[in-house]
């Protein structure tokens, strides 16, 4: 049985409309008229138990929206779903002791007591007793390396240990299904380093499911063998890291060294010029015109290494969200 399972689901809001100026907001005032805004439409797909999916769209795709529909915080204006075998926006306490929800730019925290009291706040809501609320946090925060860091002030921890600290928070009632939006925001590298590998051990120990969204492609790339991609609302891919290159990028990226210098405009009929830094440059070619390429530049250019690569898959998602539009 499926653990997360989303069938047509659709979220419109109504949003105010008005005009400029003084007449306007004086009947705006009086008389406000709306648009509907489809922040999610008709979206479908399923999530297997241990499952750790990437959910990936540009600001304002509807990534949130349907994060918010999945935990019950906001009501689907239409469409299906579950959730360990719970409808979220019923809200039963059974459903809430199975999922968490972890916002990158949120905190659950208090900032001036020390995180081991947060904890315990949490262990009372959740019923967790004082002898496994101990095992729980010991076990969890040698797995953050958060040992001798929870009884400062929140306020006093760096910025990846505050995120830490709110990682073990999430999960002291051992969650079956986790939320995490943007969990490595603003985190320096190391910090972000860190958070992926505790996931990555918290998978693969306790065998959650996970549904990751975050801007940083290196978490995705380290976590997820599956994305999600949601454009304008609608889910315009599901499948494999890979399988999103060869659908989204007809193109595959030569990487050359060279043994002198060329400038981009000797490049330009070699491919699409993505970069020429002093003795190396990377070409965008199409797929079919990729032997015939490669031919050509070995036999009219000084090179010394050739490598053929996938595009990097920030380029390629970035390439789909500036065209606006999904063939």
């Amino acid at each position: 049985m499926s653990t997360i399972t989303v069938d047509r689901l659709t979220k419109i809001y109504p949003v105010a409309v008005k005009e400029a100026g003084f007449k306007g907001t004086v009947t705006h005032f009086f008389k406000r008229t709306y648009r509907q805004v489809k922040a999610v439409q008709d979206v479908s797909f399923q999530i297997e138990p241990g499952e750790v999916v990437g959910f990936l769209g540009a600001n304002g795709a509807g990534k949130t929206t349907t994060l918010k529909m999945l935990t019950g915080l906001i009501y689907p204006s239409s469409g299906k779903v579950t959730v360990a075998g719970q409808i979220p926006f019923e809200r039963r306490s059974n459903f809430l002791r199975k999922i968490t929800l972890v916002m990158g730019q949120k905190q659950q925290l208090i900032w001036d007591l020390p995180a081991a009291d947060s904890f315990k706040i949490n262990a009372a809501v959740y019923g967790i007793s004082d002898r496994t609320l101990q095992t729980r946090v010991g076990e969890l925060s040698e797995m953050l390396s958060l040992e001798g860091k929870l009884n400062q002030p929140v306020r006093k921890l760096s910025l990846g240990e505050r995120m830490k600290a709110e990682l073990l928070a999430a999960l002291l009632h051992e969650p079956q299904v986790l939320f995490l939006d943007e969990p490595t925001l603003g985190l320096d590298v190391n910090a972000q380093v860190a958070v992926r590998e505790f996931l990555k051990e918290y998978n693969d120990r306790f065998n959650a499911t996970v549904l990751l969204t975050s801007h940083y492609m290196a978490d995705i790339t380290a976590l997820c063998e599956r994305v999600l991609m949601i454009h304008q609302g609608q889910l315009i891919y599901d499948g494999s890291l890979d399988g999103l290159v060869d659908r989204f990028s007809p193109c595959r990226e030569i990487k050359v060294e060279f043994n002198r210098t060329y400038t981009d405009s000797e490049l330009a009929a070699y491919g699409q010029v993505q970069e020429v830094d002093k003795q190396s440059a990377r070409f965008l070619v199409q797929q079919e015109d990729l032997t015939q390429a490669i031919a050509k530049i070995l036999a009219e250019l000084q090179v010394s290494d050739l490598s053929v690569t996938d595009p990097p898959i920030e380029e390629v998602i970035g390439r789909v969200f500036q065209a606006g539009a999904v063939t």
